[in-house]
């Protein structure tokens, strides 16, 4: 894989400083184990990746919870399913009252040894954001893999026949929108509709609301960018298409990213290129904030983050504008 990273570091930024305000998210990676190894994907995940988060690690989170005012709690990976301990965080966020999000990529609901998961997602209660990069089978599966469409929507059936997506059910189902290219998403709102009318009239299946999330030209994505000589054609896109108006909703300024060591960074794509938060030159880590509120600390910019302010731009909950 081509290392891009010095590709946003070549000439600074003319990206906005930036500061945090007060974390009220806290965004775990609890590992880069995949059932999947998706050309999108910014982490590099994939079924050979052996990094995950360890016992201790995930007894600090809880402590984390315990001290600090965190709203949610979001897992992510890889598949954060597949760490072992990822039914007992949320158990124990959810005791708590801490919403839990699963960024869930659907086929792993079918993996050998998680076919309660689904179950298990609906009696906690926890909010499943799903990627489906396309409602054709044939853009999915050029993404993801082959097959992948077709286990990920007998996933969401699987989902969608527990209450999720459906209304009244308190049950909350989100999409994801990855474009298959180095373009922009389009409109969240008018692709939402074209979801739903497409998922329910090919599949009965229903889901509350699409997040539209563009790619970040880095890690694996970048890699690709680069090899087809599109890498800096991209940036620039990005750059040109930058909105102000965005700043104020990006997710670095209310979310905490922790990697599977524990280690803070101000965005999981900050975390991939290895851009943690320091105090005296370490690497800050979960026990920090046991102490301290990092509410005023700047954010760590570079070229990538145009990737969030682009358009209508883009966040862990979608576009912005």
């Amino acid at each position: 894989m081509i290392d891009t990273r010095p590709l946003l570091f070549r000439s600074g930024t003319e990206f906005p400083a930036l500061r945090r305000r007060e974390t009220e998210i806290l965004q775990l990676n609890l590992g880069y184990r995949c059932n999947l190894s998706c050309t999108h994907c910014h982490v590099n995940a994939g079924p050979r990746r052996t990094e995950a988060m360890s016992w201790e690690t995930a007894q600090q989170v809880l402590q984390v919870l315990q001290a600090r005012p965190i709203a949610t709690l979001d897992l992510t990976g890889g598949a954060p399913e597949l760490n072992p301990h990822f039914r007992w965080l949320v158990e124990q966020a959810r005791n708590l009252g801490v919403e839990v999000i699963d960024r869930c990529n659907l086929t792993i609901l079918e993996e050998p040894g998680q076919e309660d998961l689904a179950r298990f997602l609906a009696e906690q209660a926890v909010k499943v954001v799903a990627s489906l990069p396309c409602y054709s089978e044939k853009n999915v599966d050029a993404q993801r893999g082959g097959g992948v469409f077709a286990g990920s929507i007998r996933g969401l059936r699987q989902l969608n026949d527990l209450g999720y997506g459906r209304a009244g059910s308190g049950l909350q189902l989100d999409l994801v929108y990855n474009p298959v290219g180095p373009f922009l998403p389009p409109p969240q709102g008018d692709l939402e509709q074209q979801y739903k009318q497409r998922l329910w009239a090919d599949f009965k299946i229903e889901f509350n609301h699409l997040l539209t999330l563009a790619n970040m030209p880095i890690s694996r994505f970048g890699s690709v960018l680069q090899a087809q000589g599109q890498f800096d054609d991209y940036l620039q896109l990005l750059r040109d298409s930058h909105n102000p108006d965005n700043l104020e909703g990006v997710m670095c300024r209310n979310t905490i990213s922790v990697d599977w060591q524990g280690n803070l960074y101000d965005c999981d794509f900050n975390q991939m290129l290895e851009l943690p938060l320091r105090r005296q030159g370490r690497p800050r880590q979960l026990k920090d904030l046991l102490a301290e509120s990092l509410a005023g600390n700047p954010v760590q910019v570079a070229d990538h983050c145009f990737g969030c302010t682009a358009g209508q731009g883009s966040s862990c909950g979608g576009a912005l504008g």
